[in-house]
Parts: C-alpha cells; sequence; structure tokens
C-alpha cells in the first residue's frame, strides 16, 4: 500500500516508484540504531545548490560562443531562436534520462550506466568516450591561450609584431598557466570547490557579453570607412558568403553556411560528463534537485548564447567574422575595451580546464582502479600527467586540433544524444516501463537523432578537408 502510494505520488512529479521510495529512504533521518542503506554509494554530498549551478553552467560555457553570432547571420534570428530553443529543451532531456537511469542503478557514475547496460564493454566504452571527448576540449581550450595570450600581451605592452621574447610565446605561456593555474585548482579533491572559480569565469562571460551589447551601439553600420580594416572585412565577408552585406537583419536565411551551423548548436550545451560527477556532490541530491540545477544552468547560458549571438550580429551584420573577437579587432586593433574582454575570455577559458580535467580523472579511476578508495598519490598523478598530455599535444601536434574535430564530431552526439538513450532503454526494467512504452519510443527516437547529427557532422568535416575550407566547428 505504501510503495502504491509513492507510486501515485511520483508520477505527478515525474518520478518513478523506485526513485522516489530510494530517495525516501535514503535522505530522510533514519532512527538510531539501524543500519542506515544508501541507495546511492556512501559518498555525502556537501556541494550547495548554487555552486552546482555554477559548476554545470562553466561546463556547458565553451569557446563555442565566439561563434554564435557568425552563426546566427547564416539563418536569421527566428530561424537560430527556434534551433536554439529547440536543442536546449534536447539537452535538458538528455539530463534527465541520465538521471533516471541513475536513479536505477543506484550509482551515480557515466560508467557505471554503461557497465549495467552492456557490461564490460559499455563501461569500457563510456569511459573511453569521455576521456577523448574532454582531452579534446582541454586541447582547444589550451589552443585559444596559446593563440590569443601573447597577442593580448603584444598589445598590452604596444608592440605591433611579436619581436620574439619568452613572454611573447605561446608554448612558454601555456606551460606556466597549466602549472600555476590548472594544475593547482585540478588538484582540489572534490569537483565543489571549484564554484567559486567556476563563479569568476561565468562573470568573466557575462562581462564579455556586456562589452559585446555595448559595442553594438558604439559601432555604427554601414562600418565607419575611417578604419583601415573595413574594407578587409568587408572583402573577408564576400569571399566566404553569396548574401549581400547589408546592415539590415534577417529573420531567416538559407545560404551554403545554414547547415553547418545546426552541429554547431547541437554541441553548444554539451556538459553531460559533468553532470553525474555534479550530481555525486550535491548537497541533499534528489533527482528533481539535480534536475534544477541542469535546468537553471542550461536556462542562463541559453540566454547568454542569444545575447551574445543577437548583438554581435546586430553590430556587424553579414559581415560578422566566424570568431566574434576578430571582427572587434578589425575594426579598431587597438581597442582597450576589446583588449579586456579577450583577457576575460581567456581566463574564463583557462579557469573551465580543471572542471573539465574532474570527469576524465574518475573515468580512468573506474578503468584502472576500480574498487579502490581514494588516494592523494593517484589523484595528483592522474591530474599531472594528463595536463602535461594536452600540454605536449597543442605543443608538438598543431593538427591536432583537425583530429580532435572529427573525434568531438563522434564523441559530443554519443555523449548527449546516443548513451543517454540507449543507456535508458537497457537499465529501466521492463516491469516499470515495457519497450513499446512512450517514454522508451521517445529515448529510441533521441538516439536515432544522435546519429543524424554525427552523420552531419562527420559530413561537413570530412567537406571541409576535401575543399580546403574550415567552417564547420563544434560548441566547444
Amino acid at each position: 500500500m505504501e510503495l502504491q502510494k509513492i507510486n501515485g505520488h511520483s508520477r505527478d512529479d515525474g518520478f518513478d516508484g523506485l526513485d522516489a521510495l530510494a530517495e525516501h529512504e535514503e535522505f530522510l533521518p533514519h532512527k538510531t540504531g539501524i543500519k542506515k542503506e544508501l541507495h546511492f554509494t556512501d559518498f555525502e554530498g556537501k556541494t550547495s545548490f548554487g555552486m552546482s549551478i555554477f559548476n554545470l553552467s562553466n561546463a556547458i560555457m565553451g569557446s563555442g560562443i565566439l561563434g554564435l553570432a557568425y552563426a546566427m547571420s547564416n539563418t536569421g534570428i527566428i530561424l537560430f531562436l527556434i534551433l536554439l530553443v529547440f536543442i536546449a529543451i534536447l539537452s535538458a532531456y538528455s539530463i534527465h534520462l541520465l538521471l533516471r537511469s541513475a536513479g536505477v542503478v543506484g550509482i551515480r557514475a557515466y560508467e557505471q550506466l554503461g557497465n549495467r547496460a552492456f557490461g564490460h564493454p559499455g563501461k569500457m566504452l563510456a569511459a573511453c568516450i569521455i576521456t577523448v571527448h574532454n582531452i579534446g576540449a582541454m586541447s582547444s581550450y589550451l589552443f585559444i591561450v596559446k593563440s590569443e595570450l601573447p597577442l593580448v600581451i603584444q598589445t598590452f605592452l604596444g608592440k605591433h609584431d611579436n619581436t620574439g621574447e619568452w613572454f611573447l610565446n605561446g608554448n612558454y605561456l601555456i606551460i606556466i598557466v597549466s602549472a600555476l593555474i590548472i594544475l593547482p585548482l585540478a588538484l582540489m579533491k572534490q569537483l565543489g570547490y571549484l564554484g567559486y572559480t567556476s563563479g569568476f569565469s561565468l562573470s568573466c562571460m557575462v562581462f564579455f557579453l556586456i562589452s559585446v551589447i555595448y559595442k553594438k551601439f558604439n559601432i555604427n553600420c554601414p562600418l565607419d570607412d575611417e578604419h583601415d580594416n573595413i574594407t578587409h572585412i568587408a572583402d573577408h565577408f564576400h569571399e566566404h558568403n553569396s548574401t549581400d552585406y547589408s546592415c539590415e537583419a534577417k529573420m531567416f536565411t538559407i545560404n551554403g553556411q545554414t547547415a553547418y551551423t545546426i552541429p554547431i548548436l547541437a554541441f553548444a550545451f554539451v556538459c553531460h560528463p559533468e553532470v553525474l560527477p555534479i550530481y555525486t556532490e550535491l548537497r541533499d541530491a534528489t533527482k528533481k534537485r539535480m534536475q534544477n540545477v541542469a535546468n537553471i544552468s542550461i536556462m542562463a547560458m541559453f540566454v547568454m548564447y542569444l545575447l551574445t549571438a543577437l548583438f554581435g550580429y546586430l553590430t556587424f551584420f553579414g559581415a560578422v567574422e566566424p570568431e566574434l573577437l576578430h571582427t572587434y579587432s578589425r575594426v579598431d586593433p587597438l581597442d582597450v575595451l576589446v583588449l579586456c574582454v579577450r583577457l576575460a575570455v581567456l581566463v574564463a577559458v583557462t579557469l573551465t580546464v580543471p572542471v573539465v580535467l574532474f570527469p576524465i580523472r574518475r573515468a580512468l579511476l573506474q578503468i584502472l582502479f576500480p574498487d579502490k578508495p581514494f588516494h592523494w598519490a593517484r589523484h595528483i598523478s592522474i591530474a599531472f600527467c594528463l595536463i602535461f598530455l594536452v600540454n605536449l599535444l597543442v605543443i608538438f601536434v598543431p593538427s591536432i586540433r583537425d583530429i580532435f574535430g572529427l573525434i568531438g564530431a563522434t564523441s559530443a552526439p554519443s555523449l548527449i544524444f546516443i548513451l543517454p538513450g540507449i543507456f535508458y532503454i537497457r537499465i529501466v526494467p521492463e516491469e516499470q516501463e515495457p519497450m513499446k512504452s512512450r517514454p522508451k519510443i521517445q529515448a529510441a527516437c533521441f538516439a536515432a537523432l544522435g546519429f543524424i547529427f554525427m552523420i552531419m557532422s562527420l559530413s561537413f568535416i570530412i567537406i571541409d578537408w576535401v575543399t580546403g575550407e574550415s567552417r564547420s566547428g563544434g560548441g566547444h
């Protein structure tokens, strides 16, 4: 009778009876003298709701935000908005599938979901995809530091050319940044401790957004001829776009670049490797509470993405470049505000690297030391080796970015769409939801959508390689 009550109540809240019963048993006080039985692992989360939002939002926020204004110029405002809303809803649904599966398994680890669904091969697959995807993300962030930080220092010093000093060498700079900032943060015992740096990282991106909005009202369109670089912007635009350059916002646009924006937007909310580690450390963790963390984070990033794209597009219209900050620099290379924005973006990108590293270390621990308790030596050595490896890749293998672009086109749809869908189908018992029930049919369609995005992304990357252009990309 009690279980029936829980079942009836849970359907109203989106919880199944098993989850509700487990949470009831886990999170309500236990009588003294009775052994405490946890539905989840014995780890008791201590990270607050707000800090969890900061960490997940920081995990979502990728360097892809710099290309969203260009994406809008190739879709039009209304079509961009429709696509962004669609992808945000799908991302929230994907996290719902993960949390639902975790509630049934009783373990909040992506790798263990794979183990429950497909045995050891499933565990290895999930761990490998997370590791490769996040190493690719770390590499892309450090590539930005390597290329942008020397330019920022050079401009601060008033130098017009790179004169070859060590502090203008990107390779030295990423080693310094990794040793002084990334490594100490990566050595934190728990992801929750990074909530403060994630909050600061997000505040840097808010400064970036405010600057984009401010610039909209300070740069005239058509662009003033007083800047030498304006002709270059127009020429660059005409070379890469077939639409006429005008100072008129387009609501709907379909051109040769439009299809490339779909994968960019599809991967704009990639945070799935971080969802379960954040769930593990959330204080008073329930599925509903963690879903609220995810929904608020996705909504906050949705607003930031939309405003950045909108005001960036309304500043330059068709002349916006694939990397928004480069467009501002071409208008006025010595603009102090743009320089500060570039520095803020670099800080934000740098502070995201430790958050991305945590799921890799967790995946490696699941593979190499599945039943071992926490040990500082393993914790520190894995972080050091990962940062060392990524530094080597960024310094000595410049073409690794293209390789990770290809891998990212495979791993991102797997993490967002395919794995959550098939895990849900395999893990949720048929007694609760038969194979032909609506939730499982939805999950199957969701996984199929992931395969479609994967094929699209890979096709565009291959076309780019064949034609020698560089137009496709991911959210991170």
